[in-house]
């Protein structure tokens, strides 16, 4: 059975094409970061345009989500990194903690082509490590 959206699985929902087209593309907006930009840039852009239509907004909701969660884990890594860079032996754990940041770039990425494809199926991904900072 599909996610519940506001108390209708989305088979139950009529989609249009239009829907189709911006539900994945709350998803592969993500892939903004790959031009410069910031990641949490394209989701936000979909969940404001589209945050009234019942089909279309759980899907930026989750990428946002998603996208807002990643970069509270950066800010935070990158805070520790600095903090632990002042110390000589805190010099590994600067490194360990830069390569975890960089896995956690590739692990956006795949994550981001998962909920994208499943979104072209019509399914809602649930991004793992994922806070619900934006309720429905």
């Amino acid at each position: 059975m599909a996610p519940s959206i506001r108390g209708m699985t989305q088979e139950q929902q009529p989609v249009t094409s239009d829907q189709q087209t911006w539900r994945v593309l709350a998803h592969a907006s993500a892939f903004i970061q790959l031009v410069g930009a910031p990641s949490v840039v394209g989701p936000l852009v979909v969940w404001l345009i589209k945050r009234d239509d019942p089909v279309v907004e759980p899907h930026a909701r989750a990428a946002l989500n998603f996208q807002l969660t990643l970069l509270i884990y950066f800010v935070a890594g990158f805070a520790l990194a600095f903090l632990a860079a002042v110390t000589v032996v805190g010099l590994v754990l600067t490194i360990l903690i830069l390569v975890f940041l960089g896995i956690l770039v590739l692990l956006e990425l795949i994550f981001a082509l998962m909920a994208t494809i499943a979104a072209s199926r019509g399914e809602l991904y649930a991004y793992p490590m994922s806070l619900e900072l934006i309720k429905g």
